[in-house]
């Protein structure tokens, strides 16, 4: 039965959207439409903004505690609907179920509860010299989500943004954007004030567009595709707004010539196919000592033709499909580009994947042999892992460091000290040393085309934040 949402989330309330349009969420699994929500207009963002801005001056004053418990029942709300919002992204995203119950909802409940604590424990103010140095809210956020990882990416914005006392209109992609409804009830559950957190879905060109632009928006916080980055910084110059901006990637992995070649190769494939590829800090170029180019290819071949491509609610699944038939085209056709540049295909390919009427593309190791081919310098966002020779250390970093991006790697190396003098050296936001795991108290963002800023841990926190320096008399 397809789920029809038909109403917005402003100013506390489910309103009726000024428009009529509604549009379907697809569930890449079977191509079947899964969910239905409203197209919303430039009217309902206005009216969201609105809201926020009314809400936000006794928001902002709310003591940091107070402001804690609610996001502590938030938190609580979302781990009490965990199971219903995992099954809501397997159907909007394709991430077979358990991995989605792991990597898609079991980092936003953490993070919940992180910034409930850290709203009580942080540093608010502070004395330099005659001077109260005091952390502010940055006022109203506009929060532009992507679909991969929805609910995360919501979290990393309205976690932090509420903790700072910032108020908030969000505006979930429309590909994935039913577990942003199913937070919005969370949120209505939990009491929090009117107009604090607000809900507007429709399309960026519409509704994302108001929010980049409208000069009651104090900041627009945004993750999705560099193209679409510079046209945010560019609505928001006009209003000089702040901006965060969480982009693309094409993140190297190195494997130094001392590296244990079979594990290296291992973490590198699953790094790149998380979530079907479409992970915008994946590991998608492999850069390997130039004379284990062949053993590399046929380690990486042995460990991404394990990943089982099926449906999301499929038991056995480990690949699901691509999250639509215009994402499953865009990645098929830089499979054949890459054919044609002259890369070699060791697994998969334009043509191996199940038939339809999922979106599905298979797991594709490609060797490349030029720097500057297509798919050495684009990001893919698919299943597709590309191998590039380096003649030593030198090389590999002035490799990895040829790109327009620069938001994540990996280095691999037979001691950690050796992999750590590389990753010094590497121009991006985040590195891995020898299959190390993920931080979400670190900082994450990007240098360059990936981004202005950062999310996760006390930094996430700071981008909603203003100094005001408060001088004091000095006493005689």
């Amino acid at each position: 039965m397809t789920i029809v949402r038909d109403k917005l989330f402003i100013g506390g309330r489910w309103v009726a959207p000024a428009g009529t349009g509604l549009i379907d969420v697809i569930d890449p699994s079977d191509a079947s439409v899964y969910a239905q929500i409203p197209e919303g207009v430039a009217a309902d963002a206005e009216a969201a903004v609105a809201a926020a801005h009314t809400a936000f001056d006794g928001w902002s004053r709310t003591a940091p505690a107070e402001r804690a418990n609610y996001i502590e029942r938030i938190a609580a709300g979302v781990e009490a609907r965990r199971e219903e919002l995992a099954e809501a992204i397997a159907h909007e995203v394709g991430m077979p179920l358990k991995l989605a119950g792991r990597f898609q909802v079991a980092g936003p409940v953490n993070s919940w509860k992180h910034y409930a604590k850290l709203a009580r424990e942080f540093q608010w103010e502070e004395q330099v010299g005659h001077s109260v140095v005091v952390r502010e809210p940055v006022g109203v956020v506009g929060a532009i989500t992507p679909w991969n990882f929805p609910l995360n990416q919501v979290t990393l914005k309205v976690a932090p943004a509420l903790a700072a006392g910032c108020t908030v209109v969000l505006k979930p992609s429309e590909v994935a954007p039913i577990n942003a409804f199913i937070l919005a009830e969370i949120i209505e559950a939990a009491g929090l004030p009117a107009g604090v957190f607000n809900l507007v879905s429709g399309y960026g060109p519409v509704v994302g567009e108001v929010l980049a632009s409208d000069r009651r928006v104090d900041m627009v916080s945004f993750t999705g595709s560099t193209r679409a980055g510079r046209r945010v910084a560019e609505l928001a110059a006009a209003t000089v707004k702040k901006v965060a901006l969480e982009l693309g990637g094409k993140s190297a992995s190195i494997v130094l010539d001392d590296a244990d070649l079979a594990t290296a190769v291992k973490g590198t494939v699953s790094s790149c196919l998380l979530n079907s590829g479409q992970t915008c800090s994946a590991h998608t170029r492999m850069l390997v000592p130039r004379a284990k180019l062949g053993e590399a290819a046929k380690l990486a071949a042995d460990a991404a033709s394990a990943f089982k491509v099926g449906p999301a609610f499929a038991e056995d699944s480990k690949l699901g499909p691509l999250v639509s038939e215009v994402q499953q085209a865009r990645v098929i056709g830089y499979i054949h580009r890459a054919i044609e540049e002259g890369a070699e295909v060791v697994t998969g390919g334009p043509d191996a994947a199940p038939p339809g009427p999922g979106f599905f593309v298979a797991p594709t190791v490609l060797v490349v042999e030029d720097r500057k081919a297509t798919v050495a310098q684009e990001e893919i966002f698919g299943p597709v892992l590309v191998i590039l020779p380096h003649d030593g250390d030198e090389d590999a970093i002035a490799l990895a460091n040829d790109t327009i991006y620069g938001l994540a790697g990996g280095v691999w190396a037979g001691s950690d000290e050796h992999a750590f003098a590389v990753a010094r050296r590497l121009r991006t936001g985040q590195v891995d040393v020898n299959g190390a795991p993920w931080n979400p108290r670190a900082p994450f963002g990007g240098y360059r085309q990936s981004g202005l800023g950062r999310e996760n841990g006390v930094y996430g926190l700071e981008e909603y934040l203003e100094y005001k320096a408060i001088q004091m008399p000095q006493k005689k």
